[in-house]
């Protein structure tokens, strides 16, 4: 059985964008948040507060984000949009601490990325709730034509993306959808969906969990070899290097691998990016 219907297919591939999803009950939410609190424990400050490496892939670093990466609740909703071989090729934490100044400018995840063809698509599960006041993402539809817009990599101060990476082109922000979600749901985004969040003005810290999905025939554009984690079907092409997900908690070895890769084609496809775009001479 389909998780999905055709009008909710038809909605996703017109605007890019799909939610809300139940995801986790409470006593898996519960043992998501433990294994948060361990992880940070083990960093010695919260996750905001580490180097951007302790955000970036914790699948390949601690087995509760393996196995929520893996849960058959979101794979089906997945394979109903990118088809039944799945890899996920990475992962983040997006929190926000209560009343926090941290926000995402209007961005695609496709801009730094580095795939072909633009299949990706982006489960952002909350493990609490993520409502208007507490910056959940704003998305705009992409009504059916969906493309590469520009963005310039600003640093911009309280980002809570890695490059603080915005759009440079006009935007109309009339009609954005607040994609509000109670703890233990998700949503869906398209690699191409142009998103944003706000600061955190509630009095309880905002926990997002980002999976990004890929069709195992999506292919790297760089010459970086990258690592990927198989986690429905097969695959048949071997774009990517795969890896086992963590038997323990804190598998610095694997992590650092997966880490060292996916940042050094980060920093490639922001120079690419920037060449693509930069003015021509008159």
């Amino acid at each position: 059985m389909k998780a999905l219907s055709e009008a909710q297919v038809d909605s996703y591939r017109h605007d890019g964008f799909l939610y809300p999803f139940p995801a986790l009950g409470e006593s898996e939410r519960a043992e998501c948040l433990a294994g948060l609190a361990r992880y940070e424990a083990w960093l010695g400050c919260p996750v905001p507060q580490a180097d951007i490496r302790w955000r970036t892939q914790p699948h390949a670093l601690l087995p509760w984000y393996a196995d929520l990466v893996r849960n058959p609740r979101i794979l089906d909703v997945v394979e109903d949009l990118i088809g039944p071989d799945i890899l996920v090729w990475t992962a983040t934490f997006f929190i926000k601490e209560a009343r926090s100044p941290t926000f995402a400018a209007w961005h695609q995840d496709s801009t730094y990325f580095g795939l072909e063809p633009h299949e990706q698509v982006t489960a952002w599960v909350a493990l609490t709730d993520a409502g208007a006041e507490a910056g959940c993402m704003e998305v705009l539809s992409a009504h059916g034509t969906p493309r590469q817009m520009h963005h310039a990599a600003l640093r911009l101060k309280d980002s809570i993306n890695r490059t603080g990476q915005t759009i440079t082109e006009p935007l109309d922000e009339s009609e954005a959808t607040a994609m509000q979600l109670p703890a233990g749901s998700f949503s869906l985004h398209h690699t191409l969906c142009v998103h944003r969040s706000a600061p955190n003005r509630a009095n309880h810290r905002r926990v997002g969990l980002g999976i990004n999905y890929i069709p195992a025939h999506v292919r790297p554009t760089g010459p970086v070899r990258m690592s990927a984690l198989l986690v429905r079907g097969t695959d048949r092409y071997g774009h990517f290097d795969l890896y086992d997900p963590p038997a323990v908690e804190f598998d610095t070895a694997t992590h650092g691998r997966v880490y060292e890769r996916y940042a050094e084609n980060y920093r490639e496809q922001v120079r690419r990016h920037d060449a693509l775009f930069a003015p021509q001479p008159a």
